[in-house]
């Protein structure tokens, strides 16, 4: 008899020693394959809901790669702007960059004929912005600013209330420039948009870039300049591409989404460490399923484990026997959870979880607003990974049932009741 036919016989006892007793093996089974289920679906929707979060943020935020002077992404020292040139042209040419936006920000006082409040004065390319920024994806382009040196104005609605303006209405931006004088400009209220974030509701003031840069006293330069890319995965190539073209540009430098961000990739990397905290405990109390359905199998199969070492069998033979039980397992396990894992993937990535009828319209997480209809995507690699690690979680607790088997003595196994 062969290796092949000892191989395939040892997996046939095994498959005949797990149905003996029906229910406890279905429930295994069950337990197995629904912790794949979980563990698989609830992976691929948080990495799907990070990556709505990411894309979101980005575009309002510092995109995926931005071009700071200094430290300016840490002390936002308005002091630190840069010539823009002709740099805008020649990112927005690289390979995998989608857009290019330069912004201004400066700090100010914005008042009304009834009151005054701090805001952030923001200048942008106003049709560049709108196209991305998901801040203004609701706003009617005849309500966005016009020009970039244009006295248009888009303001927040928590601040339009607080100032007691109105669409049209008329208030008073001042600045300290870059000489230390106080730089006072009339704007007119174009548009009003609601982010859903109550601190960018309350101080956003958004103008055209060259206006915000005339009022700081340094024309032409600017303080960031965001890179939206096609695709998250051309990062590290588009990263290494600025690098060498910055090179001689003095202390102008690329940053990453999550250096530029901090908040979010923080609010990102503690909530995915919670949801791994969550999965080890799942994949611990199958392993304790595991064990004890394993267990309690050599139990009631003592004297016949007995008979068996009786008969010429060596303690090897039977901890072949358990360990092809825990891989059956496994591979059902494998199976069944991957299908079902899949099933509920593939429902999320198309339809999603609608939180619409129980959250506001939008969502914020990290400082980010996102969509409250949360999808997922797929990890097929994550997917594979977990399948096969609860294969081996399989096989790893059936060693100490294995490893009692193999220490049985016939004698006393012939005896037990």
């Amino acid at each position: 008899m062969g290796f092949g036919s000892l191989k395939g016989d040892l997996l046939r006892l095994a498959w005949k020693n797990l149905w003996r007793n029906r229910r406890r093996t279905i429930i295994t089974l069950t337990a197995l394959s629904v912790s794949v289920l979980l563990v698989q679906a609830a992976h691929n929707l948080a990495i799907g809901v990070y990556d709505q979060m990411i894309a979101s943020g980005v575009r309002a935020g510092s995109g995926h790669i931005a071009l700071y002077r200094g430290d300016f992404e840490r002390s936002r020292d308005e002091k630190l702007s840069w010539p823009l040139g002709d740099l805008q042209a020649r990112v927005a040419g690289l390979d995998g960059v989608a857009n290019v936006l330069p912004r201004v920000y400066l700090p100010g006082l914005a008042q009304s004929s009834r009151e005054s409040r701090g805001i952030l004065l923001t200048g942008v390319d106003p049709a560049a912005e709108q196209e991305v920024n998901p801040f203004l994806r609701k706003l009617p382009a005849e309500k966005m600013v016009r020009t970039i040196d244009g006295r248009d104005a888009v303001i927040g609605l928590r601040l339009l209330r607080e100032l007691q303006l109105k669409e049209g209405g008329k208030f008073v931006v001042t600045v300290q420039s870059r000489g230390g004088e106080l730089t006072s400009e009339l704007f007119r209220v174009r548009g009003v948009v609601k982010t859903g974030i109550k601190d960018i509701d309350g101080s956003l003031v958004m103008v055209g870039r060259k206006r915000a840069a005339a009022m700081m006293g340094a024309p032409g330069e600017i303080h960031e300049l965001a890179v939206i890319l096609t695709d998250r995965d051309r990062e590290r190539p588009v990263f290494t591409a600025l690098k060498n073209m910055l090179r001689g540009r003095g202390d102008l430098r690329p940053v990453t989404w999550d250096e530029a961000m901090p908040n979010l990739a923080n609010a990102i990397k503690l909530d995915y460490a919670s949801q791994k905290f969550i999965f080890s405990i799942i994949l611990l109390i199958v392993t304790i399923g595991v064990i004890n359905t394993l267990l309690m199998s050599v139990m009631e199969r003592t004297r016949e484990f007995g008979v068996i070492l009786a008969l010429g069998a060596g303690p090897a033979r039977l901890r072949r026997m358990v360990l092809a039980e825990a891989l059956i397992l496994g591979v059902i396990a494998f199976i069944l959870g991957t299908a079902l894992g899949s099933l509920v993937t593939w429902y999320l990535v198309d339809v999603g979880i609608d939180l619409r009828r129980f959250v506001p319209e939008n969502m914020e997480f990290g400082g980010v607003v996102f969509d409250p209809v949360l999808r997922a995507t797929w990890d097929i690699s994550w997917m594979a990974q977990i399948a096969l690690y609860i294969v081996g979680l399989c096989l790893a607790a059936s060693l100490y049932p294995a490893g009692k088997v193999a220490r049985l003595e016939p004698v006393e196994a012939m005896r037990h009741v």
